[in-house]
Formats: structure tokens, C-alpha cells, sequence
């Protein structure tokens, strides 16, 4: 199992940059970003909070790195036409040598796409919409020339080079809902939702149902998910921060207790577990709570 860091581009840059060559330092396998220009209104933190453009920060941390993966989580097909999304990522990959996960989402974040006047699109529309355009992705990363004439998008004979330093880029979907695990039957590398193992067991089983349904080996997709985590000294106060935070899968306690969640995702088919450092402190407390992961839990299932 592989184990990566989700790093929150609300932080100072400064920040940021440490938190991610930490991680790279002490053996993390990959690092994602967000993709949102705000806060959403109905979550936790405010609105107006500062948030970095992620695909900036992903070219940034490209530069800055060496080792780790780098991916979104996930970019928003709404406000990312996918032929610039395209070429934006082979360059990046040519900046990280190859390093470049591509994560997709057909989009959700209502106050964004309002106030920037940003179609969003009922879910139907949605789908449709990224279906068409994770068509023009491996198209333009993939072949010479690439035509898709859909409801949304057209595209005829487009060229995109130079193509990724990867062979084949890898694409993840972000996907829940049963016509997502279809398209991602189809079209991704990688599958990712937020999760505990009960829950994510369940939608792997429908994910393996949609690629069968489509004549795909269901053991070409590999399998992400991240939920908050609480690294906590004794397991005293676990059960009143897993109160705290229910509004996102969390688990907390002692690095013992949370490997126990770990080996739970592991048998439900989890190939890597990121972490959003979103509850982990800051600065040293941030570093050390990162080192109890990377040195008491992840040896257990590497």
C-alpha cells in the first residue's frame, strides 16, 4: 500500500512547501492538492479564507521535488476544459519526469461555479459532460490527432505535443454514484472517494459490478481513498474527535489504532491511503504526527 499527504492550499505557501518536502524526505509516496478556488460555503471553514490555484502549486511542487507523485484531488471539469487540462499535464509531467497522477471530477462546488459564473450543470448534465471530456483527455495525451464531437464538447483533429514523459499518464476518478462507476469502469487508471473501509468495501464491489458490465478487468483500476486522521498520543480522546469531525470519515487515536483501520482498508482492496494534514497540526507537530504515520503504521502494509 502506498501512503501520500494531502497537503491544504489554504496554508501559507511557505507552509506548504515544507509540509511537502518533509514528506518527500521521510519516504510519503505522493502528494495531492485540492482544486478550488474557495472554501465550500456549507463546510466547515470560511468562504473567504486565501486558497492557491492548484494547478499552479502542482507545476510548483514539480520543480521543487523529486520523488513523490503529484495529483489533484480532483481537478474540476467544469472550470478545466479538458483540451488545455491536457496539455497542462504533459508539461507538468515533463517537469516532474514523469511523476504526474491525473485527477478528474465531474465538479460540485456550488458557490465557486456562482461566483465566478461558471456553468455547473445539474448531475446529469455533469456526467455527460465528463464522460465527453475524459474522452478528449487520453485522446490528446495518447494519439496524434483526436476528434470528439459530443453534446459539450468538440474537438476535430486536434494535436497536443509533446505527449507525457509517461508512457500512458495515469487518470484517477473521483466517483460514488452509480453512473460515476460506470464512467470510471471506462476510463480511469485509478478510482477515488473519501471512505471508511465499511463504506468503501461496499462502492469497490459496485465499481467491480460497472467493469465486468463493460468487459473491463476490474484489476486494471487501483483503488484511493482518504479520510481525515487524528494522531493522537492515547486513545482517550479518540471517540470525541471522530464526534468532532463526522461530517468526513476520520479516524483517530494512537498509531496502533489507526493501523487497525489501515489493514481494514487494505482487505477491502485499498492500494494507496492519503492524508490530509488538514488535522494534523502545524509545523513541528504537523512533522512528527507525519513520522508516527510514515514510521509506526505504513511498514506494516508496504
Amino acid at each position: 500500500m502506498r501512503f501520500s499527504l494531502w497537503t491544504n492550499l489554504s496554508q501559507p505557501w511557505a507552509d506548504a512547501v515544507e509540509v511537502v518536502r518533509h514528506a518527500e524526505a521521510t519516504g510519503w509516496d505522493g502528494v495531492y492538492v485540492a482544486d478550488h478556488f474557495m472554501a465550500d460555503a456549507g463546510g466547515p471553514f470560511p468562504a473567504d479564507q486565501p486558497m492557491f490555484e492548484a494547478t499552479a502549486a502542482l507545476s510548483a511542487l514539480a520543480a521543487l521535488t523529486e520523488r513523490v507523485r503529484l495529483a489533484a484531488l480532483v481537478f474540476g471539469i467544469t472550470y478545466r476544459h479538458p483540451a488545455v487540462l491536457a496539455k497542462w499535464a504533459a508539461t507538468t509531467d515533463h517537469i516532474s519526469d514523469g511523476r504526474l497522477l491525473l485527477g478528474v471530477g465531474a465538479g460540485w462546488q456550488e458557490n465557486e461555479h456562482e461566483q465566478y459564473g461558471i456553468r455547473l450543470g445539474p448531475p446529469g448534465e455533469r456526467v455527460t459532460r465528463f464522460e465527453e471530456a475524459l474522452r478528449i483527455l487520453r485522446g490528446l495525451l495518447d494519439e496524434a490527432t483526436t476528434t470528439v464531437e459530443g453534446e459539450h464538447y468538440l474537438v476535430r483533429d486536434a494535436i497536443a505535443f509533446p505527449k507525457p514523459v509517461q508512457e500512458r499518464l495515469p487518470i484517477l476518478v473521483g466517483a460514488k454514484g452509480p453512473r460515476m462507476l460506470g464512467v470510471a469502469a471506462r476510463h480511469a487508471d485509478e478510482w477515488n472517494m473519501w471512505s471508511l473501509p465499511p463504506e468503501l468495501a461496499a462502492k469497490r464491489a459496485e465499481l467491480d459490478r460497472a467493469c465486468e458490465a463493460n468487459d473491463r478487468d476490474p484489476a486494471t483500476i487501483a483503488t484511493s481513498t482518504q479520510a481525515l486522521v487524528v494522531v493522537l498520543d492515547s486513545n482517550d480522546e479518540a471517540d470525541t474527535w471522530l464526534e468532532m469531525l463526522k461530517a468526513r470519515p476520520c479516524v483517530a487515536g494512537t498509531p496502533d489504532r489507526i493501523a487497525e483501520s489501515v489493514a481494514a482498508w487494505q482487505e477491502a482492496g485499498v492500494d494507496e491511503l492519503i492524508v490530509p494534514d488538514f488535522t494534523l497540526g502545524t509545523g513541528a507537530q504537523r512533522a512528527e504526527a507525519l513520522d508516527k504515520l510514515i514510521e509506526q503504521v505504513a511498514p506494516h502494509f508496504r
